[in-house]
């Protein structure tokens, strides 16, 4: 999840649980001298953001493989909306792989749906967001998914992923318990997830150690996060967050860099 100087949670109504993650709140009270930290994210997020002087944006962020650290300049509010996984593409028009590493308006996709879903949201106050996509989500989602592809889906994601009392499945034992093939795992994920069975597990191995890190030792996390050893966790942490773990925890991050510049579909 992006990291904002305030942030919270939103309630999400049950008429979005089937196709949200979560839904976020958050807030940059003008320019900082630290970076914000977004870390590796699997989900595609919609996100409305109103800046000081009422100028308004819908845009997509797609999944990200590594850390970004940037700097705000300006006040800015936002309501981060968190997908679930499949439903970039019956809500957005396009697979999740399309948007990998990119922040697109919304308005700039070329499904009807999107646009029109960008142009019902333009003047809402933020406060209103949630209500709004609750009332007219949930039937245009239904109609555009393929419910058996979803489950099918949600089940991998679910095998693997990381939490306290769970360590990622094997991708060849997970398409053998799913019985499909590999090559069928991988496109099932390249378009409702956006990345690989394997990166999706890595990522939610070192998003892991990021929540647990304050509480844990590092061997004991290694061993309940799946790592073969101490080592390996440092390794993958430094890949994606871009420096090793004690280096991000006691504040020494990577420079930080001008935010992403729109890109197109």
């Amino acid at each position: 999840m992006t990291n904002f100087l305030a942030e919270r949670t939103l309630p999400t109504p049950d008429a979005l649980r089937p196709w949200i993650a979560d839904i976020g709140f958050g807030s940059v009270d003008g320019e900082s001298r630290e970076p914000f930290t977004h870390v590796p994210d699997t989900a595609t997020n919609l996100v409305v953001r109103v800046e000081e002087n009422g100028r308004r944006d819908t845009v997509v962020v797609g999944p990200r493989t590594r850390a970004l650290y940037h700097a705000s300049k300006r006040p800015v509010s936002c309501v981060q909306v968190r997908l679930g996984p499949g439903t970039a593409r019956p809500l957005l028009g396009v697979a999740a792989v399309d948007l990998v590493g990119r922040v697109v308006r919304l308005g700039d996709l070329p499904d009807s749906s999107a646009r029109q879903l960008a142009d019902e949201l333009r003047w809402l106050k933020a406060e209103d967001v949630v209500s709004h996509l609750a009332e007219v989500l949930p039937d245009r989602l239904s109609a555009a998914t393929d419910r058996s592809r979803r489950e099918l889906l949600r089940a991998a994601v679910e095998a693997l992923s990381t939490n306290a009392d769970h360590v990622p499945s094997q991708v060849q034992d997970l398409a053998r318990r799913l019985a499909v093939s590999e090559r069928q795992l991988r496109n099932l994920f390249s378009e409702g997830v956006g990345v690989s069975p394997k990166h999706y597990a890595r990522i939610g191995r070192v998003r892991h150690v990021l929540t647990h890190a304050a509480t844990t030792s590092w061997a004991q996390l290694a061993t309940t996060t799946g790592y073969y050893d101490q080592s390996h966790m440092t390794s993958d942490f430094r890949t994606l967050m871009g420096v090793p773990p004690t280096s991000f925890f006691t504040g020494r991050l990577p420079n930080a860099q001008p935010c992403q510049a729109f890109s197109r579909i």
